[in-house]
């Protein structure tokens, strides 16, 4: 709930409220000056939580500080986003080996930090009459790739350019294995054990 949807104190409008205490305690259905003078009295404020129910539902409690909670939580759950972007990187269907390297050593670095790719192939002139050549183009970049990706979306042809989207594998958390050398110390300890 945003500060703007909460009505607070003398925000309230209605005669009679259903009123829960900052403990959660029910006090039941009373009238709208009787509960703001009963938050009054504990120095907390009357916040309406509930306006659509019948009668409205409001709380005795310090909204200070339950806002300034809620904006805590909010900053909280923002920082454990993952953003994920999608990056381009745009090839030609005649493209040179060396260039062709350069592109798909762009597009594996952004799929290891974790973004999706999208690889385009732009046809110019004449090109345009041979999708073939860029569909080509695509299958090596995705062979290239290889099991660090998983094709999102197919090669599509849209207007002059040619698209496929990328997207790095789902990896599973899994337990590392022990190299030769820990195995065989362990091993030994235990047979002298």
């Amino acid at each position: 709930m945003s500060r703007d949807s909460l009505r607070i104190n003398e925000e309230i409008h209605i005669r009679e409220v259903r009123v829960t205490s900052a403990t959660g305690e029910q006090l039941g259905i009373m009238p709208t000056r009787e509960a703001l003078r009963m938050a009054e009295e504990q120095h907390l404020d009357l916040v309406e939580v509930a306006p659509k129910a019948k009668p409205p539902v409001c709380r005795i409690m310090d909204f200070g500080k339950y806002r300034y909670e809620q904006q805590k939580r909010e900053k909280e759950a923002k920082k454990k986003q993952k953003v994920i972007s999608i990056k381009e990187v745009k090839l030609r269907p005649n493209i040179e080996q060396h260039d062709f390297d350069v592109k798909l050593k762009n597009a594996l670095r952004f799929v290891e930090e974790g973004n999706k790719v999208k690889v385009t192939i732009m046809f110019r002139g004449r090109e345009l009459s041979h999708p073939e050549l860029g569909k080509e183009v695509l299958g090596r970049v995705a062979e290239k790739l290889g099991d660090s990706v998983s094709i999102e979306r197919n090669a599509k042809l849209e207007g002059k350019n040619m698209t496929m989207i990328v997207a790095p594998k789902v990896q599973k958390a899994s337990k590392p294995k022990k190299s030769k050398e820990t195995q065989s110390k362990e091993e030994n300890s235990n047979a002298k054990d």
